[in-house]
């Protein structure tokens, strides 16, 4: 009876699962639909599947007790042709059946990998993580009754009675002694991980309205999604820059706002100070996430720009993403200025444009889409 439940229930996972898959796009249009979201876990409100439960056809019978004649109200029940009491009375249309289903990140990331036909990444730097592993590889005579072996202590009590004579085919009974007891053993493994960091950098100044941060918000909740599950490790660095570049935590990442110009020159220098500092090419993969508006102060700035990424950042990083977040205030300019220097099909530098919540989907297959 349990398999079967339990056959049920998986069941019923996978019809939780395709409906996220189907509606995917829509999940990411409005983060709003989350419920919840945790360290792992994330749980998405599903009015739309309906709960199971039994429902009674015409044919329904059965036997009653006492006096009676068809068409009596029962006791207690009051007239079924007269209102109840009370300021309501009682609706004809059918009510919502609410559905909370937790995910968690590596479904997720599972499911966006499946409908945007997202390759595994392969990583760049070798690991300075390590983590101890514990696999169960060997039979010991000595252990804990919790990691006793049944099999292999039968085997031993067969042996052993085989041996000496007191097995009786005819009567086949096993009786394990204390010296036939086998327990499972461990050996740990100490695994050399791969790990990965996110720097995020955004443009902060007045042209960067609510919409555009939370076009940001979303995205970036779906870029760490997929890769930490291709990394053991990932951090994640979080830059915010008008005319100055601070770094900040995630929180103020997307509450700040601020009126003043644009140089995104001192974001990139902020970004690769990060690098220089805490994260070595050689044992990190290392991810630089630009949004902003394409607004840029000066054409000398963005010819600093591209410079700064030729001659150093694109040696120590993965790849170098930009996304062009369509804002009524924004010139645009940058996003093209990037295509014009690089192309717009170069492995290193890739560049996306996203004109509203509709674009975010495409947007994050532009960006993960290469593997890299």
């Amino acid at each position: 009876m349990i398999d079967g439940v339990r056959r049920d229930h998986a069941r019923f996972r996978e019809i939780v699962r395709g409906k996220v898959k189907q509606d995917l796009k829509k999940y990411i249009q409005h983060s709003e639909m989350f419920g919840r979201k945790g360290k792992d876990v994330v749980t998405i409100p599903m009015p739309q599947i309906d709960i199971p439960r039994f429902r009674f056809g015409s044919n329904q019978g059965g036997t009653g007790q006492g006096d009676g004649n068809p068409g009596d109200p029962v006791p207690g029940q009051g007239d079924p042709n007269q209102p109840g009491q009370g300021d309501q009375k009682a609706g004809s249309d059918p009510g919502e059946h609410g559905l909370e289903v937790e995910f968690t990140l590596e479904e997720l990331a599972e499911i966006l990998g499946e409908e945007l036909a997202l390759p595994k990444i392969e990583p760049r730097g070798q690991k300075t993580l390590k983590s101890k592993v514990d696999r169960y590889t060997a039979i010991a005579s000595q252990g804990p009754n919790s990691l006793r072996h049944f099999k292999r202590t039968f085997k031993e009590a067969l042996k052993r009675q085989i041996a000496s004579g007191t097995y009786d085919p005819e009567n086949p009974i096993i009786i394990p002694i204390k010296k036939d007891l086998r327990y499972r053993s461990w050996k740990s493994d100490v695994k050399h991980e791969n790990s990965a960091v996110i720097i995020y950098m955004m443009d902060v100044s007045g042209s960067m309205g609510d919409e555009q941060k939370d076009i940001v918000r979303t995205e970036t909740f779906w870029i760490n999604t997929w890769l930490k599950s291709q990394y053991k490790g990932v951090e994640a660095r979080y830059i915010i820059h008008d005319a100055t570049a601070k770094e900040v935590d995630e929180d103020t990442f997307f509450r700040t706002r601020e009126s003043g110009g644009t140089l995104i020159s001192s974001a990139y220098k902020l970004c690769e100070q990060i690098i220089n500092q805490d994260y070595p090419p050689s044992d990190w993969n290392i991810y630089p996430f630009h949004f902003s508006d394409g607004d840029n102060w000066s054409t000398e700035d963005t010819k600093l720009c591209i410079d700064l990424m030729k001659n150093s950042l694109l040696k120590k990083v993965n790849v170098f993403c930009y996304g062009q977040v369509d804002s009524r205030y924004g010139s645009g300019q940058f996003y093209k200025d990037l295509q014009e220097s690089f192309g717009s099909d170069n492995e290193e530098v890739i560049t996306s444009r996203i004109e509203n919540k509709d674009g975010i989907l495409q947007s994050i297959k532009e960006f993960l889409g290469k593997g890299k």
